[in-house]
């Protein structure tokens, strides 16, 4: 899942302003917090994509579970809302995490997987990422059973794609395409 445009932008003006008030890595540890917390519970995912569900009462139930934040995301969390786009809370998140590890000289690697990593697989993994960028790297695995096997690898602007399911849609292009029909 590719963060939107407008995730990226709100992520930045959040960052930006977290800066300025020396709070950026406070900040982070709310998004954290808010990543975790949606990870762990698709019923506040339903919530906070239910078109029938008030802006208000979305507010009201974010500022329950989050009133221990930053006044910056408990800003953000609003502005969200009244932009319409508090269903884009966990890409925010994650991509604020991701912006402020890259102001330290880190990086992180998003690995998408169809079932979780192994701790041995995500040290090699992790240290051939190291190897190839040459900074700091931290490993994010995100699970999604429809690319059905392998991997896909995001470093920054970097994609590696060695999932099965691409590799069927390619094997399924060749067998489509003029070339092959025309050996046949």
């Amino acid at each position: 899942m590719a963060a939107s445009r407008a995730a990226i932008r709100y992520a930045k003006a959040t960052l930006n302003l977290a800066l300025e008030q020396k709070l950026n890595d406070q900040v982070e540890t709310d998004m954290l917090t808010i990543q975790n917390t949606l990870a762990e519970s698709t019923d506040l995912q339903n919530v906070l994509n239910s078109p029938v569900i008030k802006g208000e009462e979305k507010k009201n139930a974010l500022k329950k579970i989050f009133a221990n934040t930053q006044e910056i995301t408990k800003g953000l969390i609003g502005l969200l809302i009244a932009n319409k786009r508090i269903n884009e809370l966990g890409e925010v998140a994650m991509k604020y995490r991701i912006l402020n590890q890259e102001l330290k000289g880190k990086d992180t690697a998003v690995v998408t997987t169809a079932v979780p990593l192994s701790n041995d697989l995500e040290k090699k993994l992790l240290e051939k990422v190291k190897n190839i960028t040459g900074k700091d790297v931290s490993i994010k695995n995100q699970i999604d059973e429809s690319i059905l096997g392998g991997f896909i690898l995001r470093v920054g602007d970097l994609q590696f794609d060695a999932s099965i399911a691409n590799k069927l849609t390619k094997l399924k292009r060749d067998f489509t395409s003029e070339a092959y029909i025309s050996k046949i």
